[in-house]
C-alpha cells in the first residue's frame, strides 16, 4: 500500500560505499554502517547498543512465551496461533515451505518492533511535537487554495481531511459540446474553490427556474477545497480502438492501460472512466457539494460512472504534521514526497517538457485503486505479526530496529517480506510516487463484514516507470500483507497542467 520513500540525504548516504562488517558479505543498499550484521545477532557493543539488544532479546522471548501460552501452532512450536491458521487448515505448513525466513526468524524480526514499542516516552514526545504542528495546519483548514497556477492544486497541496472522487463517462460524441463542458466546469471549479456559489447562486434567482447552485455549502468556508481534473485512456479511444474525439494520436505514452496484477479482483463498476475529478476538502459537505454541482452542470453530456468518499487521509505531503493512520492502525506515508520538495516533485511527479506530449508539460499521471481490507481477520492477528508484516511499530511508527518514526529506515532490520522493505525505493530501483490515499467504509457486505479499506491515489511522472513496476513486485512478493487486502477497483488518468487564468480551462492544450 505504501512506498516508503527516501529523503535526499538518505540517497546521498546510500550512494556512499557501505562498509561490510563481514568479509565477503556485501553491505545492503541504504544501510548505514551497523554493528549488527545478521538478523537476531547484535553487534558489538557499545553499551547503549548492548542494552537495546538485551531488551530486544527479552522482548522477543516474552513474545514467544505469550504466544505459547495463547496456543501456538503445532507445526511451529512457539509460534502464535494466527486466526488465519484456524480458518485455513494447512496454512502453517504452507508458510513453512516458503522461501522466506521461517517463523522463528519472523518472530525475531517482530521482536525488534516490540522492543521499540517499549520506548514509549520518546515516542509520546514526538507525537506531541507533531501534533502541535498538525494543529497549526488544522487552524488554516477553512482557507482557500488558489485554483490557478502552473500545476493543478490537489497534488502537492497539503492533504485535506476528506475526499469525494468521481469518475465520469462522456455521453456526447460532439467534441465542441465536450470542450464547452470543460470550460463551464473550470469556471465553476474556480468559484467553488474560492468559496463562492456556482453561477447566480442558490437563492435570489427567478422562482420559475431551478437555481444554479444546489446550496448545501451556503455559509461554509472554502475549507481548502481543491478540484483536480483528469482524462482516462478511454477518452482517446474506445475499447474497439475507435478515435472518439480526434484525440487518439495525442494520447501520452505515459498513460498506458494498467495490466492485470496477480490477486486483482476488479469490479468494472468501480473501475475506469473517461474523466475524473478529485475533490479534497477539510469539510466533507464542501467536497460533496463540488462533485454534485459538476455532475449537475454536465447533465446530458456526462454521467457519473462510479465515485468514492474518503476520510482520514492515509498519506501526508506535510512532513511537519502528524502522520495519519490507515484502518490497520498503522501510520501511513511517513516518507511520502513532501509538497514543498520541488526537486523530488520535478523528478518523480511533474511531467517535463521533454517527456511528451507537449500538452502534458506541467501535468502528472494518477493511479486510483480501491483496496479492500480484511479488517476482521487483521483485528485477530497478533501485534508482533502485524508489525512484522508492515515493518514498523504500531505505536510510534518507528521502522523496525529504530526508535523514532522518522529515523532512517534500516531494511536489514525488517523481515524480508515486510511491506515497507518491499515497497522501499532501495528495493525498487529508486521508484517514488506521491500518495494521497484515504480510508473508506461503505457499510457492510452481505456477510456482515466491513466493506472498508484504502482508496489509494498516487501521482507520478510516468505510470510505466512508477506504479506498474512497483505494483508488479508487491503483487508478487508482498505475500503476507496480500493475505489481508485485495484490489477491487482500478483506474488511471492523465492530469493536465494547471489552469493559468480565467481565460484558460481544463485540458485546453489537448483540444487546441
Amino acid at each position: 500500500m505504501t512506498a516508503d520513500a527516501r529523503e535526499p540525504e538518505e540517497r546521498e548516504q546510500a550512494e556512499k560505499p557501505a562498509e561490510s562488517k563481514r568479509p565477503g558479505k556485501p553491505a545492503e543498499a541504504g544501510e548505514p554502517s551497523e554493528k549488527a550484521t545478521e538478523p537476531g545477532k547484535t553487534a558489538k557493543p557499545e553499551k547503549a547498543t548492548e542494552t537495546a539488544a538485551t531488551e530486544e532479546s527479552e522482548a522477543g522471548a516474552k513474545a514467544v512465551s505469550r504466544a505459547a501460552e495463547g496456543g501456538g501452532c503445532p507445526a511451529h512450536p512457539g509460534r502464535a496461533g494466527s486466526p488465519k491458521d484456524a480458518e485455513h487448515p494447512g496454512r502453517a505448513e504452507h508458510l513453512g515451505r516458503r522461501a522466506h525466513p521461517g517463523r522463528r526468524a519472523l518472530l525475531g524480526w517482530g521482536g525488534a518492533g516490540l522492543a521499540l514499542g517499549a520506548a514509549s516516552a520518546g515516542g509520546t514526545a514526538a507525537a506531541l511535537r507533531y501534533g502541535s504542528d498538525a494543529q497549526t495546519v488544522a487552524a488554516d483548514s477553512s482557507s482557500a487554495v488558489p485554483f490557478y497556477g502552473e500545476h493543478q492544486a490537489g497534488i502537492a497541496t497539503a492533504v485535506q481531511d476528506r475526499l469525494h472522487f468521481a469518475a465520469f463517462d462522456v455521453l456526447t460524441d460532439d467534441r465542441a459540446a465536450l470542450e464547452d463542458l470543460l470550460q463551464r466546469w473550470s469556471h465553476a471549479a474556480a468559484r467553488m474553490t474560492a468559496g463562492d456559489t456556482v453561477g447566480t447562486g442558490a437563492v435570489g434567482g427567478p422562482g420559475e427556474a431551478p437555481p444554479d447552485d444546489t446550496g448545501e455549502a451556503l455559509g461554509l468556508p472554502p475549507s481548502r477545497l481543491t478540484l483536480t481534473f483528469g482524462i482516462g485512456p478511454s477518452l482517446f479511444e474506445d475499447d474497439k480502438g475507435k478515435d472518439r474525439f480526434g484525440l487518439k494520436k495525442r494520447r501520452p505514452d505515459a498513460l498506458p492501460d494498467l495490466p492485470h496484477f496477480p490477486g486483482d479482483a476488479l469490479d468494472d463498476k468501480r473501475s475506469g472512466g473517461d474523466l475524473c475529478v478529485q475533490a479534497c476538502a477539510d469539510d466533507p459537505q464542501v467536497a460533496v457539494h463540488a462533485i454534485r454541482n459538476l455532475a449537475r452542470i454536465g447533465f446530458g453530456k456526462v454521467s457519473v460512472r462510479w465515485s468514492q468518499l474518503g476520510f482520514g487521509k492515509t498519506s501526508s505531503t506535510t512532513p511537519q504534521a502528524q502522520t495519519p493512520r490507515n484502518l490497520f492502525g498503522f501510520k501511513d506515508g511517513t516518507r511520502n514526497i513532501s509538497g514543498d520538495d520541488a526537486a523530488a516533485l520535478k523528478r518523480h511527479v511533474w511531467a517535463g517538457e521533454n517527456d511528451g506530449p507537449e500538452w502534458m508539460a506541467g501535468g502528472s499521471y494518477l493511479v486510483a485503486r480501491r483496496i479492500r481490507m480484511n479488517i476482521e481477520i487483521w483485528d485477530r492477528t497478533p501485534l508482533a505479526e502485524q508489525e512484522m508484516i508492515i515493518g514498523r511499530s504500531k505505536g510510534e511508527g518507528a521502522p523496525a530496529g529504530r526508535r523514532r518514526e522518522r529515523d532512517e529506515v534500516r531494511l536489514s532490520a525488517m523481515a524480508p517480506v515486510a511491506h515497507v522493505r518491499l515497497a522501499h525505493p532501495h528495493s525498487n530501483n529508486g521508484i517514488r510516487i506521491l500518495r494521497r490515499g484515504y480510508n473508506f467504509t461503505d457499510g457492510t457486505d452481505g456477510l456482515g463484514r466491513l466493506d472498508a479499506g484504502l482508496f489509494f491515489l498516487a501521482y507520478q511522472r510516468d505510470v510505466r516507470e512508477g506504479f506498474i513496476p512497483l505494483q508488479r513486485r508487491l503483487a508478487r512478493e508482498d505475500t503476507e500483507l496480500n493475505e489481508y487486502i485485495q484490489h477491487v477497483g482500478s483506474a488511471v488518468f492523465a492530469i493536465p497542467p494547471g489552469v493559468r487564468d480565467s481565460g484558460d480551462w481544463w485540458a485546453r492544450q489537448l483540444f487546441s
